[in-house]
């Protein structure tokens, strides 16, 4: 059981898994940190700023949501909403925040896919958190069942 978990959501659907497993994680008394970021352009402009703050607020009423399920569930609820850089943001709240483990949905890639990058997210983030973390997937893998071709079977003739 967990006291402290940080759940980044880009606030889509695919986050329900993640806030589920860390309720499941969570102590009686956790606190479960829901963290958005919005991600920060290169080289914006100061104009850009009532942009961020639009984008704020937007964010702010959808994690309004997911935080009334955690209160829901007797655990306590937190939110946050930073502009930066995700990898970093996330690491850097895990770490700022003294959490215990850092959830996170993470996707299947297939392998050998092009314009795949293999360095996801979720997989930077496992690398430099200060904790442990789960990625959860958002949805089932793609199966694993061999193709008779595959398996070694002659095509009919």
């Amino acid at each position: 059981m967990f006291d402290r978990i940080l759940v980044p959501v880009d606030l889509t659907d695919k986050n329900a898994a993640a806030v589920a497993r860390a309720l499941a994680l969570a102590s009686p008394g956790a606190e479960i940190v829901l963290l958005h970021v919005i991600e920060r352009i290169e080289d914006d402009a100061a104009e850009l700023e009532a942009f961020y703050r639009r984008l704020e607020g937007r964010a702010r009423a959808g994690l309004d949501g997911l935080a009334a399920r955690v209160a829901r569930s007797g655990r306590r609820a937190r939110t946050e909403v930073v502009v930066g850089r995700r990898v970093e943001e996330i690491v850097e709240a895990a770490a700022r925040l003294a959490c215990d483990l850092v959830v996170l949905t993470s996707h299947t890639i297939e392998r050998g896919a092009p314009g795949r990058d293999w360095l996801t997210i979720s997989y930077r983030v496992a690398l430099l958190a200060p904790c442990s973390v789960l990625l959860v997937r958002s949805r089932k893998p793609p199966s694993r069942a061999r193709s008779p071709r595959r398996a070694g079977a002659r095509p009919p003739r």
